[in-house]
């Protein structure tokens, strides 16, 4: 099994990226299962979200406690000392900052990337949404699950130009990165 966890805040698409990553390993054939975890139901307020993805049924019906792969769609959240807490010491964490990587590198023991999907998003898509780009990079990076996979769980949300500037999005983010420099961090 698979586990990843979302970290944000309001309005930047936690709990959407966790069902786009949930519906695009569902296009490839795995089992997944997609939930949120937040307080208080605000623009701004942190926000997680948890995605589980094997390809036999999935019986657990907790939150993501030790995931292999972390996602951090606003890197304030980083002062929080205990945000990556529970980081398989295999796994790695995509950080959406314009920081370089060797910044949060030196915090971590895991492998750690920094990734502007931000401004990726605002030139493509022209808003504040960082979350297909971080997606895109993250299974480029795992090559857990096609990015075919991804467009065609895109596919099923949006329509119209916003599907074509998400396509577009996810194109180029997923060429920014690496691809399979952490394929061997999943166990599934």
């Amino acid at each position: 099994m698979i586990e990843y966890r979302i970290h944000g805040r309001g309005g930047q698409g936690s709990v959407a990226a966790a069902y786009l990553l949930a519906a695009a390993a569902f296009e490839a054939g795995y089992t997944c299962q997609a939930f949120p975890a937040f307080g208080a139901e605000r623009r701004g307020a942190p926000v997680m979200a948890f995605v589980r993805v094997d390809k036999k049924p999935i019986l657990l019906r907790s939150q993501v406690r030790t995931p292999d792969y972390m996602v951090v769609q606003d890197d304030t959240l980083l002062i929080d000392p205990n945000l990556a807490n529970g980081l398989k010491p295999e796994g790695a964490m995509l950080i959406n900052s314009r920081k370089p990587t060797e910044y949060f590198a030196e915090r971590f023991s895991q492998r750690v990337i920094a990734f502007p999907a931000t401004e990726l998003a605002v030139a493509a898509i022209g808003r504040p949404i960082p979350n297909t780009a971080l997606l895109a990079a993250l299974l480029a990076l795992t090559e857990t699950v096609p990015q075919s996979a991804l467009a065609d769980a895109l596919r099923g949300r949006f329509h119209g130009a916003v599907l074509d500037k998400n396509l577009a999005l996810i194109e180029t983010a997923a060429k920014a990165v690496e691809a399979g420099a952490w394929k061997e961090v999943a166990h599934a």
